[in-house]
């Protein structure tokens, strides 16, 4: 039973957070302007309402490393709004300030949590709410939702980015810890069956509620 216990928990902390933004990143240099009324695997949302998210969980993210707490996870942190981001004119914020903010943001916040992992934890837990949440437990929380959002936006541009194999097989092993019946249908769909043998990304994209499936290429 000591396998099952949190203290056993093969939690990836920042080492896991830097390859999720690294997988990410590289999706994001696939976003076009002519892309942000695309559909996602998110349903109800586009292009740029995902991005947007995205910008508003990676600045509550930097958040909790800088401050060590954080009211409730993407309430309204990020500079951008749908309403907002419009094709470049009138010096109004364009898809590609917003791509361009989510790539700072990125590699600020993993600087801060790099930071603190120096210092060997010493600050403490996060107050997330009126939760604490240890270090490890948040930042593989985090490279979680950024591996799936990549995958997210890469889906929504009409290209497979496979998830890399080592990093699915990581997060495939902490996500049934990260979601809950709780967060279904809220923030993940329900899973969808999926071959047991079949590579982690399908078998992690498929418990997150993710089709899969390459996208269907018309010639």
């Amino acid at each position: 039973m000591a396998g099952t216990t949190p203290r056993a928990t093969p939690w990836g902390g920042v080492e896991l957070l830097e390859r999720a933004i690294g997988y990410t990143r590289g999706c994001l240099t696939l976003v076009r302007a002519e892309h942000r009324d695309a559909p996602t695997p998110c349903a109800g949302w586009d292009l740029l309402d995902l991005l947007v998210h995205m910008d508003d969980s990676l600045a509550s993210l930097h958040e909790a490393g800088s401050g060590r707490t954080v009211a409730v996870p993407g309430a309204g942190r990020s500079s951008f709004t749908r309403q907002r981001v419009k094709p470049p004119r009138d010096g109004e914020p364009s898809t590609a300030a917003l791509v361009d903010s989510l790539r700072h943001r990125a590699c600020t916040l993993l600087g801060e949590w790099s930071a603190d992992w120096a210092l060997g934890h010493a600050r403490g837990n996060v107050a997330v709410g009126d939760r604490p949440v240890t270090p490890r437990v948040l930042t593989s929380a985090g490279a979680l939702e950024v591996t799936v959002h990549g995958w997210d936006v890469a889906r929504s541009c009409g290209a497979d980015r496979p998830i890399p194999d080592a990093l699915a097989a990581d997060l495939l092993r902490l996500a049934p810890r990260l979601v809950t019946p709780g967060d279904r249908p809220g923030r993940f769909a329900a899973a969808l069956a999926v071959d047991p043998l079949a590579p982690p990304d399908s078998r992690l994209l498929a418990f997150l509620g993710r089709d899969p499936r390459p996208p269907s290429r018309v010639d």
